[in-house]
């Protein structure tokens, strides 16, 4: 497909909402997993970290 200046390119033939919506939402989604990821590892360690602090309490008080 030819296009004869940048908005014909960015128009995508009329679909350039559609082609650069899903565009956006792809990278979004790229961009957002290793921050969840993150999020995640740091509740699970912050768990554990709680759950091995109680485990040594209990024994220090048995």
């Amino acid at each position: 497909m030819m296009w004869n200046s940048p908005a014909d390119f960015f128009a995508m033939g009329g679909y350039g909402l559609y082609v650069w919506g899903s565009f956006g939402v792809c990278a979004l989604a790229m961009l957002a997993e290793p921050w969840l990821v993150r999020v995640r590892q740091h509740n699970i360690l912050r768990s554990l970290r709680r759950q091995s602090l109680a485990d040594q309490l209990d024994k220090e008080a048995s």
